[in-house]
């Protein structure tokens, strides 16, 4: 992905920062904000917690990022994509995407609501394959 052109498509300032913070976010699939200051430390040892959270309410003001809100856990961050759910372990904490064909579902809640609807975050919980097993 080319984080230079996704900044600048979404009218922000391409910095080494920036960069880093899409690039482990990237990486991550999705993150806190403790795991993202732990690793962007190792590149930025000068970045501030204040500098980071600037940082990320400016990519989430700017749709570039979005917030996940996560049961009984602190929220991660993840850069858009297209509409999806989201499958939570109960057991391991394992979080994963799983891109389902969301368009009946939101058009649905649509009509049924009257909400134009602009952003999803759906969550099912459970157990992992491996968790059954054990």
């Amino acid at each position: 992905m080319n984080y230079e052109k996704f900044l600048r498509e979404h009218h922000l300032k391409v910095t080494p920062q920036r960069l880093g913070i899409l690039s482990l976010m990237h990486n991550a699939g999705h993150i806190s904000v403790d795991d993202l200051y732990v690793r962007i430390k190792k590149q930025f040892s000068s970045i501030s917690l204040a500098t980071l959270y600037k940082n990320i309410n400016a990519m989430l003001d700017s749709r570039i990022i979005t917030e996940v809100k996560i049961p009984n856990a602190k929220q991660k961050y993840e850069i858009v994509k297209a509409p999806h759910i989201h499958l939570l372990c109960q057991k391991c904490k394992e979080f994963l995407d799983l891109e389902l064909n969301l368009e009946g579902l939101i058009n649905e809640a649509s009509q049924q609501s009257h909400y134009e609807i602009e952003e999803s975050n759906i969550i099912l919980s459970g157990l992992c394959k491996r968790c059954q097993e054990d």
